[in-house]
């Protein structure tokens, strides 16, 4: 199977950036079956990161229209790079084949895990969104918490450790405060620091890894031969009658 990662902003514009998506792209290709081919991509224009809903909202739009190219270009299944899962219905209704989100995909698993899961993220100013997104996960309900570390996404590479501690301080307060059983880190920069990796033996909880997580979600819907519910995700009705002949159409009828 052919998957692609997208990554929700223009990560690729910078030397560094482009390094960043080889390094994800080999992580994601490390842990991949061994018939399952894993590749990765961005958008051309967006938030550098994604800190708050605002910058969430940004990326909704080029991320749905390079969705769709993907799906024309012959991929079998799209991993969403965010953690807040940033426009994953609206993916889902222009495409066909699976688009799995990370938030969802690890709310799921750990809620398979354990009975209560918190999730360490960025920011302060991501909690709110996060919480929403985790309640509508179908997860939702043994959610404990979500905490943050307060690292900035760009800043987590500049210093790993001090991530890493950071990271294992706000887990042991949601296993003490909040009775978390399981925990996730809610960042996909996190997630390939292998910051969990880190810390799961020193704490004794299972600790996901939302990019591992969610490469395993997909191949498993993929081999099961499951996509997304057309049903739940209906092709918007402009589009299914032929009045827009692609989504961008969509950004320029006037009826």
């Amino acid at each position: 199977m052919k998957l692609i990662y997208l990554a929700t902003g223009p990560m690729g514009r910078t030397e560094a950036g482009q390094a960043e998506l080889a390094r994800r792209r080999a992580y994601l290709q490390r842990h991949a079956a061994r018939d399952t081919q894993v590749d990765i991509t961005d958008i051309p224009s967006g938030p550098g990161s994604i800190e708050s809903l605002y910058e969430e909202y940004l990326s909704i739009p080029e991320t749905a229209l390079r969705a769709h190219e993907l799906q024309a270009d012959g991929w079998n299944g799209i991993l969403l790079g965010c953690y807040g899962d940033p426009g994953l219905g609206a993916l889902r209704e222009i495409v066909d084949i699976p688009v799995v989100g990370a938030g969802q995909a690890t709310a799921l698993m750990a809620s398979a895990l354990g009975r209560r899961y918190s999730v360490i993220t960025v920011t302060d100013s991501v909690i709110g969104p996060l919480e929403e997104t985790l309640r509508n996960s179908g997860g939702g309900d043994k959610l404990a918490s979500v905490r943050a570390v307060n690292i900035p996404v760009l800043e987590l590479r500049n210093d790993r450790e001090l991530a890493i501690e950071a990271t294992l301080g706000e887990a042991r307060k949601a296993i003490a405060q909040d009775r978390a059983d399981t925990l996730i880190v809610g960042c996909m920069s996190m997630g390939f620091l292998e910051i969990p990796e880190a810390c799961q033996a020193e704490l004794g909880l299972p600790f996901l890894n939302p990019a591992r997580v969610q490469l395993k979600f997909l191949e498993a819907m993929l081999g099961a031969g499951l996509s997304h519910s057309k049903r739940a995700y209906m092709t918007p009705p402009k589009l299914a009658a032929g009045l827009a002949s692609s989504p961008a159409d969509l950004l320029h009828r006037q009826n």
